[in-house]
């Protein structure tokens, strides 16, 4: 199994952990310190060594950090994971809203009288560090450059990975490594700067047409690198990772020389302030050009090759989903565990010779526990599929040509009104933002609400995005787009995004469905008369949606011959890669409403 359902984290390990923390802190005369998720790499996902704040904290998810101070301890995660870090974390820690509160308005709060508060530079980015600052402008707090006080106390920290990369094959990359760096390169001195700095380990491996697996879940090695105008690449990477043949334009160099590399660099260095690490601003000082990463965008839209392979990777993948589907329909309520579910699905995944891993571990959260938007279930909270509750299966695939992530929302049994009346309104999102077209130019944030509307006419909403990026055999979160209210990145041609609104009730139930879509020019309309070049979706994700869960009724005609007109795609793309049981599964799962 690539998912693990032991328990990573306990709420009773955090108190003393805490209090040799704050140990440290004394010794070192700060007042406080800061506990983030990210690793040196500032990207969303971590290795084992690298978790430090569900380590220190017992709170798993993806996003967030802690505010250790001598008296108290905040715990900031976002809406996506107030549930969950009820159950996470020991009464010591407060959870803390956030982005409502920021970190400095907390600080002020907690420290009227002013003080130091340590952080490590790398593990912060320049432009979070910046910011902090200008909050707190007026006030006698002080962020202050610190050892990391975790590493201290965490005497079985685990190793740093050093496992091998591979190179991944032009026929799914779609463009050589040497013209990626002559194109990147271009961009440089179009821009005037000697060279950028990058650190997202997602982007080098894009840039390299290479891939890892120092992450869980994600194809990533870490390591470095120096982009230079002239079109060399200096890459800093364990040597032991690279048994492979690197493009001739690649210098490698042990990790330990990068900040010394980084300080020689004369003129303009272009880097993202939202990802630099501290550390590596401090030594460029005058010389940063805020460009931006400058792998982002051109990872983001993906080529032609990546769609196409996404595309079969999803139709791929869906025999998989499609297959669980089919046995769990066929089982009694009441005699399956969520466990089991998770482990039906991967391993009807693995029968695909082209899966790496899965891309993220398999969220199967029945009745109250669907609600917890990133439930990960374990040998503790493992619980039976009963009667009337409904499923939330939110999982996906690392292929050789593509990343996949759907989300499904199950019947078992005989579900009440009201919880379907809620799926209705999630499904009717769903459709509107698949049916949009919109003018070339808008952001996520200028388009997202159009998944909200059903729910907010009934005075309901959720919170989380509607969709994130998603890379091509890479990070199944990936930037810089997004469809959401903080996203100001512009929506191009290329780009793959999820479509996933949902409605959870605390204690109740929870409701997510998920495609994946991929942004296109969209066709001139037939009156010929369009004012500006408009952009549409097309779908990637081919499963069935619950038809038991919807209620036609709320339905209008133009969605009703969506999900008509979806769900015959389905049929014909999938129904002759499936065995006999789930074609006439299918068949049932598929009919018109």
């Amino acid at each position: 199994m690539f998912q693990s359902f032991a328990v990573t984290a306990r709420p009773e390990q955090g108190p003393p952990r805490l209090a040799d923390l704050r140990t440290e802190l004394a010794r070192d005369g700060l007042d406080g310190f800061l506990v983030p998720r990210a690793d040196v790499h500032q990207g969303e996902y971590v290795a084992p060594r690298d978790e430090r704040l569900a380590w220190l904290t017992g709170f798993t998810g993806s996003a967030g950090f802690c505010v250790v101070l001598a008296d108290k301890a905040g715990v900031f995660i976002d809406g996506r994971y107030r549930t969950q870090v009820k159950a996470q974390v020991a009464a010591d820690y407060t959870p803390v809203p956030w982005p409502e509160v920021s970190l400095a308005a907390w600080l002020k709060e907690q420290l009227p009288q002013g003080g130091r508060v340590g952080f490590d530079p790398w593990l912060h980015s320049a432009g979070q560090i910046a910011k902090t600052q200008i909050d707190l402008e007026g006030r006698d707090i002080t962020l202050v450059r610190s050892d990391n006080l975790v590493d201290r106390v965490w005497w079985d920290q685990p190793d740093p990975p050093v496992n091998p990369v591979k190179l991944h094959p032009i026929e799914f990359a779609g463009e050589s490594a040497d013209s990626k760096i002559a194109r990147l390169a271009q961009s440089l001195q179009d821009a005037g700067c000697g060279a950028a700095v990058i650190t997202l380990p997602d982007s080098i491996m894009w840039l390299l047409n290479i891939r890892g697996s120092d992450i869980g879940y994600n194809p990533v090695a870490h390591g470095f690198a120096i982009l230079h105008a002239d079109g060399r690449v200096d890459l800093f990477m364990a040597h032991q990772k690279l048994n492979v043949a690197m493009a001739d334009s690649v210098t490698v160099h042990a990790p330990d020389t990068f900040l010394t590399a980084v300080a020689a660099l004369d003129g303009k260095v272009q880097v993202d302030l939202g990802t630099l690490p501290q550390a590596v601003a401090d030594v460029l000082e005058g010389q940063i050009v805020d460009g931006g990463d400058p792998c982002a965008l051109p990872k983001a839209c993906k080529n032609p090759a990546e769609i196409a392979g996404s595309a079969e990777a999803h139709l791929r993948d869906a025999v998989a989903v499609i297959e669980t589907l089919c046995w769990l329909d066929a089982q009694a309520a009441g005699d399956v565990t969520e466990t089991q579910v998770v482990t039906r699905l991967e391993e009807n995944r693995r029968k695909d010779n082209a899966l790496q891993d899965i891309s993220f571990d398999t969220i199967a959260g029945t009745g109250p526990n669907g609600a917890i938007m990133h439930y990960r279930v374990t040998e503790e909270t493992d619980s039976l599929l009963q009667d009337g509750h409904i499923l939330v299966l939110d999982s996906g695939g690392q292929y050789l040509d593509g990343t996949t992530d759907i989300t499904r929302t199950i019947a078992i049994g005989n579900v009440g009104e009201e919880e379907k009346a809620c799926f209705t309104r999630v499904l009717k999102g769903m459709i509107a933002m698949s049916m949009l077209r919109w003018p070339a130019g808008l952001a996520g944030r200028d388009i997202e609400s159009v998944a909200r509307i059903p729910l907010w006419a009934a005075g309901q909403d959720f919170n989380h995005g509607v969709g994130h990026g998603v890379g091509a055999y890479l990070s199944v979160h990936e930037g810089p787009q997004r469809l959401s209210k903080a996203s100001h990145e512009p929506l191009l041609p290329g780009m793959i995004l999820s479509n996933e609104p949902g409605y959870y009730r605390e204690g109740a139930f929870g409701i997510r469905i998920e495609n994946l879509l991929v942004v296109q020019s969209a066709p001139t309309l037939p009156s010929g008369d369009a004012e500006r070049p408009m952009l549409e979706w097309r779908t990637l994700t081919y499963v069935p949606i619950d038809r038991r869960l919807v209620l036609t009724d709320m339905l209008t005609a133009v969605e009703r011959d969506w999900l008509n007109a979806y769900h015959r795609e389905v049929a014909e793309k999938v129904r002759p890669r499936l065995g006999d049981d789930a074609q006439l599964w299918l068949d049932a799962a598929t009919a018109p409403i």
